[in-house]
């Protein structure tokens, strides 16, 4: 069994996109959400997704492929309820779960793989989070066992951002290629620089 596990969180209200959903837009002939699950897939690890609810179209999007679906339904209250519930549907045995943030389109399967690879070399006892290449904070963000307990236990809308922080002394941080952990697309102008710089995607 492949020792590592992808969460997706994608249960989230897209309410900065004007009524359109955010995981929904076509990229590269797919939905993003479809996209990015495939993405994740593609490393061999287990993958568990977010959503609102299982009738949500978002489902729909990711019909058909080898993953498992946790509903949301307390979503409202912030990415915490998608950790939460997320963590607690983890498969037995994992040594750790990497946070992907469905709306990251420039994360493909190779970065996800690079950055398994250094939580490996460090026998799973470390953090590894991704950074743009000019060493800034990003996402994804892998998180070893005896972290998830506190992935249980986070409440609000900044994530596990706490238990990063409350385990900054075993952080590492793993420069991708120019921006690529950092750019989110959650508005329609951030959507629209977005395939300006990537035409055809």
């Amino acid at each position: 069994m492949n020792p590592h596990a992808i969460l997706i969180p994608a249960a989230g209200a897209s309410r900065r996109m004007e009524g359109r959903d955010k995981l929904l837009e076509m990229v590269d002939g797919l939905p993003l959400l479809r996209r990015q699950a495939r993405r994740a897939l593609d490393t061999g690890a287990a993958v568990l997704v977010t959503v609102p609810a299982l009738d949500h179209p978002r489902v729909a999007a990711l019909h058909d492929l080898p993953l498992r679906l946790v509903p949301v339904p307390d979503a409202a209250t912030g990415m915490a309820a998608s950790l939460c519930r997320g963590v607690a549907c983890l498969p037995p045995g994992v040594r750790g779960v990497a946070i992907l943030p469905a709306d990251m389109p420039d994360i493909d399967a190779a970065d996800i793989a690079t950055l398994l690879a250094r939580f490996d070399a460090a026998d799973a006892a470390l953090l590894v989070q991704a950074t743009g290449g000019d060493g800034t904070p990003g996402h994804p963000v892998i998180f070893p066992a005896d972290c998830l307990p506190a992935l249980r236990e986070v409440i609000g809308d900044t994530g596990g951002r706490a238990v990063v922080q409350a385990n900054r002394h075993r952080l590492v941080r793993v420069p991708l290629e120019g921006a690529r952990a950092l750019t989110d697309l959650d508005t329609p102008e951030a959507w629209r620089a977005w395939r300006d710089a990537n035409p055809g995607a």
